[in-house]
C-alpha cells in the first residue's frame, strides 16, 4: 500500500470543540485534496454517529478517497471502509476475518518492541507516535521524536510507516526527512478561526507541503 503523504483525521471532539460539523468538515477536507481520510470517535458511536459515518463514506467513494474508520471494525465492515487499529482495540487477525479482503487496515504503535511484534500482524500500515507532544489524547505515550523515528524506519523498512501525534506545518519536513511515509495530522487541520473555507484551505496547504516535502 502506498500511504499518500498527508494523513488528515477527522477527531469528532476537535472537531466539535472548532465549532465545525463533522460531516462538513469531511467535505472541506475533501475540497482540500486530501486522498486519505479517517475518522476518529471515541465516545458511543450512536446511531447519529453512525449517519455522520455513511455520509462521509458516501463522499470519500465518490471522490475516490480511502476512507478509514477508527478502532470500529463492524462499522468499517458495514461502510465498506478501511480500519484503523489501535494496541488496545481488536487483534488485526481478527479484525480480518470481518473485513472482505483487499481491505486496508493500519496500526498503532508506540515504540520499538510493539512495531517489532507488530511486523506479524496482517496489515497494511503501522503508526508511529506520538512523535512529539500530542494535545488529541487525555493520556498519551512517551514522545518517539525523530532520532527514534529515523532508527526504526532503518530498522522496519517494509510496510508504510505513517508518524503521527503533535504534528504540524512546522515540524513535518523534520518527520518526512526522519524516513515517515506519511504524517497523520489532527490539531493542526484547524485554523484558531475559520470555518469550512478555512478547513478547506488548510487542507490544501498540507496536500501541497507533502508533494513538496523536503526530504534531503
Amino acid at each position: 500500500m502506498q500511504v499518500p503523504r498527508f494523513y488528515p483525521i477527522l477527531d469528532t471532539a476537535v472537531c466539535a470543540r472548532a465549532g465545525l460539523g463533522v460531516v462538513g468538515a469531511a467535505q472541506a477536507i475533501q475540497d482540500g485534496g486530501a486522498r486519505i481520510l479517517q475518522l476518529r470517535h471515541k465516545g458511543h458511536f450512536s446511531r447519529e454517529v453512525f449517519e455522520w459515518a455513511e455520509r462521509i463514506a458516501q463522499l470519500c467513494e465518490s471522490a475516490g478517497i480511502q476512507f478509514i474508520i477508527n478502532d470500529r471494525a463492524d462499522m468499517a465492515a458495514l461502510l465498506g471502509a478501511g480500519l484503523h487499529l489501535g494496541q488496545n482495540d481488536l487483534e488485526p487477525a481478527d479484525a480480518r476475518k470481518l473485513l472482505p479482503p483487499g481491505r486496508v487496515i493500519g496500526f498503532s504503535t508506540h515504540n520499538s518492541a510493539q512495531l517489532e511484534a507488530a511486523a506479524f500482524e496482517p496489515v497494511d500500515y503501522f503508526a508511529v507516535g506520538p512523535i512529539f507532544q500530542t494535545a488529541s489524547k487525555d493520556q498519551p505515550d512517551p514522545e518517539v521524536g525523530v532520532t527514534e523515528l529515523a532508527r526504526l524506519r532503518s530498522s522496519f523498512s517494509r510496510r508504510p510507516l505513517v508518524a503521527i501525534g503533535g504534528i504540524t506545518r512546522e515540524n513535518a519536513n523534520a518527520v518526512w526527512r526522519a524516513g515517515a511515509d506519511s504524517v497523520a495530522v489532527i490539531g493542526d487541520l484547524f485554523a484558531r478561526d475559520g470555518g469550512y473555507a478555512a478547513l478547506r484551505a488548510r487542507t490544501s496547504e498540507w496536500v501541497e507541503l507533502g508533494e513538496n516535502r523536503h526530504t534531503g
